[in-house]
């Protein structure tokens, strides 16, 4: 049985300690003590001895003789820092030098702890109760660093089916813009979408309501990510072209020819469906135009979205609108109608705040004045070959590809009074 100090550096499973010493009878007074003591002791006479043993059975807890012929012990301890294993092992030197120097030179060899010679058993019981400790907090960091790794690698596998889900979500919101292009008579609208990560929270879209009148809206939800995204989902169900009946902007009239509600009403309803059924903290800016492909009379709402610009066919470039508030934030909120004639070679352009809050290298924002001045120099490019051209430049502003918000755009261009014919 053991007690006290002895006791204390037991483990359930004995540490196993490698004397080195080309004295046997050192070697077998320390192995007596250690053995008493409970370890599992193994002896070596030289240090080439001793490395081929720890080759084999790495020990825990190696003492060594300073003073060995062939090798000494700072040189054994050198080639024993060098071997190749998993876990630490503590090792002592025994010497009979005492001067700062030679045990400076002991620590640069990697020794970890000196014993005088003679040997005290208190000192040596002491100085293997330090190695104890060093020994199990290297183990708990082992274990601690296992766990770690374990985590990290189950995280990384839960990060990969997320990315891969999130690829595929990226690949169904952008299936949300069914057209990216569609001409009505002379006139023509394009649209751009392109979420800043995976998935986001802008949506554009364009649906026509009767044979003379098509409206366009652009959405951009709060926040970013998955909740944004079911969010755009969720709306474009409400203003779907492909299921009218269900579309909030359209009602049925007489002779089951549709008719659209006036652009502020579609506002309120969508800010009342917003607080009262989505039961969402998440608001939206919107930005939703009714317009005349005979007259180029339009009609539009601004709920918090960035100002419209209109480019007339000389080039000049105009914003329009109140700016409103966003939708979702507070109930019973009132949305003015803004009313802009459009003349054949003008064109509407409708862009989120991805566009004019994108910043240079230096923080300094495009506002309005630099998205003027893009449009002005890109006023030949049509449709989506504008929106190409400006997506360009904007990445060219910003100095980087990878925008940091989304980015979506709606153009109309008006090429002159629908007929009949078309």
């Amino acid at each position: 049985m053991t007690t006290g100090i002895a006791a204390e550096i037991l483990t359930t499973a004995p540490r196993r300690v490698l004397i080195v010493d080309d004295s046997r009878l050192q070697r077998r007074i320390l192995s007596a003590s250690l053995r008493r003591w409970g370890f599992s002791v193994e002896e070596a006479g030289s240090g080439p001895e001793a490395l081929e043993k720890c080759g084999a059975n790495p020990p825990d807890i190696v003492i060594s003789d300073w003073m060995m012929p062939g090798m000494n012990g700072p040189e054994f301890c050198q080639a024993f820092r060098a071997m190749d294993r998993d876990t630490y092992g503590y090792f002592i030197l025994l010497t009979s030098k005492s001067e700062a120097g030679e045990v400076a030179h002991g620590l640069d060899a990697g020794a970890d702890d000196f014993l005088t010679k003679p040997v005290s058993a208190d000192e040596l019981r002491a100085r293997l109760n330090a190695g104890e400790r060093i020994l199990r907090m290297e183990q708990e960091l082992v274990e601690k660093n296992r766990l770690v790794s374990s985590t990290l690698a189950e995280i990384q596998a839960l990060y990969n089916s997320l990315d891969s889900d999130l690829v595929e979500a990226r690949k169904l919101q952008q299936s949300l813009v069914k057209e990216r292009f569609r001409s009505f008579g002379e006139s023509q609208v394009s649209l751009l979408l392109r979420p800043s990560g995976h998935v986001g929270g802008d949506l554009v879209g364009f649906f026509p309501v009767n044979a003379r009148r098509i409206a366009f809206y652009a959405i951009d939800v709060s926040g970013h990510g998955v909740a944004s995204a079911l969010m755009t989902a969720r709306l474009a169900g409400y203003l779907s072209g492909t299921s009218p009946d269900q579309n909030i902007a359209l009602f049925e009239g007489e002779f089951g020819i549709y008719d659209s509600h006036p652009p502020e009403n579609v506002a309120q309803r969508l800010n009342r469906l917003t607080l009262t059924e989505m039961e969402t903290e998440t608001y939206f800016t919107l930005l939703f135009a009714e317009v005349d492909l005979v007259s180029g009379v339009v009609e539009l709402v601004q709920a918090g979205h960035p100002h419209p610009a209109i480019q007339r066919a000389s080039g000049d470039v105009e914003f329009i609108g109140g700016g409103g508030m966003p939708v979702g934030l507070i109930p019973h909120a009132s949305y003015e109608r803004v009313v802009a004639q459009l003349y054949p070679g003008d064109r509407l352009f409708i862009v989120s705040d991805g566009v004019t809050e994108c910043e240079s290298p230096d923080g300094t924002m495009l506002d309005n004045e630099g998205l003027s001045q893009k449009m002005k120099r890109n006023q030949y490019f049509k449709g989506p070959d504008f929106l190409e051209a400006l997506t360009s430049d904007l990445a060219g502003y910003a100095g980087d590809s990878e925008f940091k918000d989304d980015v979506s755009a709606v153009l109309f261009e008006f090429g002159g009074p629908k007929t009949n014919a078309d």
